[in-house]
């Protein structure tokens, strides 16, 4: 993708108005204009990266800083049961804007957001071979 057409990136630049939650030299938070709840809100940083495992060590950790006291804000100021904070990473995980950013979503006992996970169990023996084939790639 060219940084050029990124909406986030021109968000960023003032290009695209946002409403703001939080700003510093790094991280630039909003309210995400498709909201799951009310609140739901967006964490990214100013720097353009697709996926999470593209950025460096030290500006996960800026971005990270930022994560929790804006989470809480955000559960304290919509009143919320819980939040849930989701990074998806490629086209097959949603992401749809191909600028990394965090989900901040505001829950509500009952809500109906993410009423299924589709979890199950891995088959005898399968689940070590899994861990090693992680594990041989760190």
């Amino acid at each position: 993708m060219n940084v050029s057409d990124c909406v986030f990136c021109k968000m960023v630049a003032g290009q695209i108005p946002v409403t703001k939650i939080y700003e510093d030299e790094v991280v630039l938070s909003f309210l995400d204009i498709g909201p799951l709840s009310d609140g739901h809100t967006l964490v990214i940083p100013k720097q353009h990266f697709e996926r999470l495992h593209d950025c460096s060590d030290e500006l996960l950790g800026q971005v990270g800083s930022c994560l929790g006291k804006i989470a809480k804000a955000v559960s304290v100021a919509m009143n919320s049961d819980g939040y849930n904070v989701l990074c998806n990473n490629g086209r097959a995980a949603g992401q749809l804007v191909e600028h990394l950013h965090f989900h901040i979503i505001p829950r509500s006992t009952g809500d109906g957001v993410f009423d299924r996970w589709p979890s199950y169990k891995y088959q005898e023996g399968k689940v070590e071979t899994i861990a090693e084939r992680i594990r041989e790639k760190l």
